[in-house]
């Protein structure tokens, strides 16, 4: 009995962890997009160029972490 309840312990923590982590990259491109939305915002000139805000950003918040 108690080797089971063992067992169902580990396949929570093993789901647990797989949803924690696979969560992650979605958590990170929301930061992403907006980060974007708030730097066109903010800015008195829009930004023309996406990809290069888009790579600033990811920068900024790979850095903070």
């Amino acid at each position: 009995m108690k080797y089971k309840k063992n067992i169902l312990i580990g396949i929570f923590i093993v789901l647990g962890m797989y949803f924690v982590l696979s969560f992650n990259d979605h958590n990170f491109k929301r930061a992403v997009d907006a980060c974007l939305a708030a730097s066109q915002k903010l800015s008195k000139s829009k930004i023309t160029d996406l990809n290069e805000a888009k790579k600033f950003c990811e920068e900024q918040i790979k850095k903070d972490n």
